[in-house]
């Protein structure tokens, strides 16, 4: 039962077929030509027409059914990359190992890296819709986008003009029963404190490793109202705590992936004397039970731990330095006090954060120490706001500040005409209304809708869960209804 892409699933679905096959095709964010590539083949061997960029964007074009002639163009939209997270001890070269799938029950897992059904089962719904000789539906364009996942690079660089429909269904939504109708914007920040070093020699103390992990993670807009602990903020909680009751030296800072990934594991190489050490094992252990009381609920996991040593990937960096004490108080002031969380909800709509910024990455380079997060909201102004306080704080820190491209939000339409199909059939079928909600993470429907502002769009798709995470899992019951349903809407769009 078992092949070098892991565990094959044996069901009738022709979309997990497909995404079985995908699975074996690495698409991290940046890297999506061979995807591209496979997914344009596929479409011309079908008799389908495709544009593909210089970004590896594809629109496929497939006819209308016979019936279906004049009825309005509609565009079918995913995107091609995947977030590439992995389990610490997994070993797992996402440029070039394919996805092992393992199937418990009726959730697919991957061998503890993320499965890809963000964005995959897309593709591969894109793939079955290209692949069905006999689905009634419109004239169709399969939009694939690229580098999604961080930056939403493939659809900013996106030229619209091929495009013919004006109604369009993204598929990159995670809950089976809701159709999104309006999502939060965002944008990228960067702290950066410049490096210095010193030597560390015997006086400065022994390498040490002080470990944050056992956090669930999760996405940083769908996830970020559970209030799951921040593997980096938690880290200069832990940093800030010791400077008050030991010397150390600080040599390395690093936790998070991906900006848009809750960070669950972050570490910090330290130099503690014997005196530092015994204090701080002390510290540890009280902070251990504090945030064990304080995230009984949402990280039950939640460990911090002292190891003798540096890791590998630290030791050649940091051997024989450390960074200077104004580095080393700049570093634990930033992720101390760079804004994390929900910092604010939607009054008008229940349970729905309006406002809210993830500490994501925390890395060194050859030149700085740099801490990025995303700021999303459904206002602009108010990530203007986060913005405006983040960089105040780089000014109080002594510290480089800058952001990257805003993605836009996408507005709620009143007027839709694809809105009620959706409503009709998903009652007509199931028995029982679809809700219609918004969503605090990022679509690119509202870049897409900057740039054909006519565009009346809705976003839904089966049931996934911990996207962005190694527990990252697919329900293969909910593909199997999904499927059945986008085929009604599509049949239902005759005009």
């Amino acid at each position: 039962m078992n092949n070098e892409a892991g565990q094959v699933y044996t069901g009738d679905s022709s979309v997990l077929r497909f995404f079985e096959q995908l699975s074996a095709i690495p698409r991290a964010s940046g890297s999506e030509k061979a995807i591209s590539d496979f997914v344009a083949a596929f479409a011309r061997e079908r008799g389908c027409t495709v544009v593909q960029d210089d970004r590896w964007n594809l629109i496929i074009r497939k006819p209308a059914a016979s019936g279906y002639e004049s009825a309005p163009i509609v565009i079918f939209q995913g995107h091609l990359d995947m977030v590439c997270e992995k389990n610490k001890a997994t070993v797992h070269d996402f440029a070039k190992d394919p996805i092992r799938f393992k199937i418990d029950g009726d959730m697919i897992y991957a061998d503890g890296t993320t499965l890809g059904a963000d964005n995959g089962i897309a593709v591969a719904t894109a793939m079955a819709i290209i692949d069905s000789p006999d689905m009634a539906h419109p004239e169709l364009e399969i939009l694939l986008t690229t580098e999604e996942e961080t930056s939403m690079g493939g659809a900013f660089h996106l030229d619209p003009a091929p495009l013919k429909g004006r109604m369009m269904i993204n598929f990159d939504s995670d809950r089976e029963g809701i159709l999104f109708v309006s999502s939060a914007g965002g944008i990228n920040a960067f702290h950066s404190v410049p490096l210095a070093w010193q030597q560390a020699d015997a006086s400065t103390g022994a390498p040490h490793t002080i470990s944050v992990q056992g956090l669930m993670g999760g996405h940083s807009g769908d996830d970020i109202i559970h209030e799951r602990g921040n593997a980096n903020k938690l880290l200069g909680r832990v940093l800030d705590d010791l400077r008050g009751h030991a010397d150390f030296a600080l040599a390395w800072v690093s936790g998070g992936a991906k900006v848009n990934a809750i960070p669950r594991e972050a570490d910090a190489a330290v130099y503690l004397s014997e005196a530092g050490k015994a204090a701080a094992e002390a510290r540890i252990a009280e902070l251990n039970r504090i945030l064990r009381d304080e995230f009984q609920a949402s990280d039950k996991g939640v460990t911090v731990t002292l190891q003798a040593g540096f890791d590998e990937g630290v030791g050649a960096a940091a051997a024989g330095k450390a960074f200077t004490e104004d580095v080393k108080q700049a570093v634990i002031r930033l992720l101390t006090l760079i804004p994390n969380g929900v910092l604010s909800m939607d009054k008008a709509i229940g349970n729905l954060v309006r406002t809210s910024s993830n500490l994501g990455v925390v890395s060194v380079n050859d030149t700085h120490v740099v801490m990025q997060s995303l700021a999303r909201s459904s206002m602009r102004s108010q990530v203007d706001e986060v913005v405006r306080t983040m960089r105040t704080l780089a000014e109080t820190a002594g510290c480089e500040f800058r952001t990257d491209q805003y993605f836009p939000g996408w507005p709620y339409r009143a007027d839709s005409k694809l809105r009620p199909v959706f409503q009709e059939a998903y009652e007509k079928r199931f028995g029982k209304p679809i809700e219609i909600k918004a969503i605090h993470a990022g679509l690119e429907c509202g870049v897409l809708i900057e740039k054909m502002p006519d565009l009346d769009a809705v976003s839904f798709g089966p049931n996934m869960y911990e996207i962005h995470t190694p527990d990252e899992h697919l329900s293969i019951s909910s593909v199997e209804r999904t499927w059945p349903f986008l085929q009604d809407v599509l049949r239902a769009l005759k005009g």
